[in-house]
């Protein structure tokens, strides 16, 4: 069973190879071969990361290690909701800009962890209930993916939500009680916050095929359907001493919803058969397209949330143990590769002539909604942009973001902020805000100038 533990995030790099049509990936040559796990994963247009934290950057023989073999990182503990806003509205954004400066100096690519989580809250949220922490949930999403918006390859927008044992629930917690679309809005919050980042729910003991694995299957089954914006599933992989016979059959099962899946805290307890389950892992991962990356939760065997276990690659000098040289044996053998990714299109046409027009989405429970509000510019660039839109009776404008506002109710004006004012002709950017109470928006209206 796993261990709460005291840190977590994560990175990924998106590699595009190039294979000649119709041929059959062979086993690398020593020629040819990889010599460091993220040269080897990028051949096949994968990650292979590891967890790590900013203090930890300079502190040898970790630090060698890390930069030399991984071309993803994640943040253990830094970018967790008790880390970047301690206090309501008061956020420490600086570890994690030292993270993604130090994997963007070496073409490494980042993956947050983790914006929702019932655990690690800081004390002002734990202490919270209902619409407020529904409220302050959202306003987080919103503060955190936006201040790092285009920086972070995959998020965990959602983490260990699901129950464990048979029963296949949701696990019960401050914010479940908040109403069971709580994830629902996490995601769509996430979304218009950062729309390039691949939005990933992440949990463990999910390994095979169980009742907490199923249970999440159907959750992103159901937000497939109805076009609840999630991209990826992340499995956790903490394993003891055997592999679960259904995992690579697990991993199939949720890329056939046609989402990625992610092996996302990977690390498997030390003993005679430790390397060949590492082999096992990394040969499943590759054998599914939609596999895209593996992560290891920390670099050396000191560095592990399971004191005792030396459950990683590496030991505590900087050594490769037999692990590792399955792993990089399993991913010099090559994969299928993943399939290219491409940004999300616009649904919405640009109008036909200058100017702009603004669409409106909503997501809205019982007291309260958030909505994304899209601009496209017309047949003609435009360099600067404002938005009124009638807030429903009753109801009142609390925050916003990528656009400043005048106003709280009745018709409130957004104008674009420093950063999103130049559209280019049938191109859109897009800003968001939330409010408390009930009702719909009308069409907004839209003046270029």
């Amino acid at each position: 069973m796993r261990r709460p533990r005291s840190v977590r995030t994560m990175v990924a790099i998106s590699a595009t190879i190039a294979l000649s049509t119709g041929m059959a990936v062979a086993v690398a040559t020593s020629a040819s071969a990889a010599s460091t796990l993220g040269a080897a994963a990028a051949e096949s247009g994968r990650y292979f990361g590891a967890a790590t934290n900013s203090f930890m950057l300079n502190r040898q023989p970790h630090a060698t290690v890390l930069n030399r073999e991984f071309n993803s990182i994640v943040a253990e503990n830094e970018m967790k909701w008790y880390h970047t806003e301690p206090n309501q509205n008061q956020f420490n954004f600086t570890a994690g800009d030292q993270l993604i400066a130090h994997a963007r100096a070496r073409g490494m690519t980042v993956r947050g962890h983790t914006l929702v989580w019932h655990a690690q809250q800081p004390q002002w949220a734990q202490n919270m209930s209902g619409s407020a922490l529904r409220n302050a949930m959202i306003n987080h999403i919103n503060r955190v993916a936006g201040h790092w918006r285009g920086q972070i390859h995959s998020w965990d927008v959602v983490n260990e939500a699901f129950a464990d044992g048979g029963s296949g629930g949701r696990r019960d917690s401050n914010l479940q009680r908040t109403g069971n679309d709580w994830i629902e809005v996490a995601f769509r919050t996430a979304r218009a916050a950062d729309p390039n980042a691949k939005l990933c729910y992440n949990d463990y003991n999910t390994d095979g095929i169980n009742a907490k694995s199923t249970a999440i299957y159907n959750m992103v089954r159901d937000f497939k359907a109805r076009g609840v914006p999630i991209d990826c599933v992340g499995l956790q992989s903490h394993l003891g001493t055997s592999l679960d016979p259904t995992y690579q059959q697990n991993i199939q099962r949720f890329a056939d919803l046609g989402v990625d899946v992610q092996i996302t805290e990977l690390d498997i307890q030390q003993g005679g058969n430790q390397a060949n389950m590492y082999g096992q892992v990394t040969r499943a991962c590759l054998a599914v397209a939609r596999c895209t990356g593996i992560t290891v939760w920390g670099v050396l065997d000191p560095d592990s949330w399971r004191t005792g276990a030396n459950p990683l690659l590496f030991d505590g000098n900087g050594n490769k143990k037999p692990a590792y040289d399955a792993v990089l044996n399993a991913l010099n053998a090559g994969g299928n590769p993943p399939p290219p990714t491409t940004a999300p299109p616009a649904t919405t046409p640009p109008p036909s002539g200058g100017g702009c027009s603004a669409t409106v989405s909503m997501n809205s429970w019982n007291g309260g909604f958030v909505a994304t509000v899209r601009v496209t510019a017309g047949s003609s660039s435009i360099n600067g942009w404002r938005v009124r839109l009638n807030v429903p009776s009753g109801a009142s404008v609390t925050g916003a973001w990528n656009a400043d506002r005048s106003g709280n109710t009745g018709a409130v004006d957004f104008t674009n902020v420093s950063y999103n004012g130049q559209v280019g002709a049938g191109q859109s950017t897009e800003f968001g805000f939330q409010a408390s109470g009930n009702g719909s928006i009308p069409t907004p209206s839209c003046t270029a100038g």
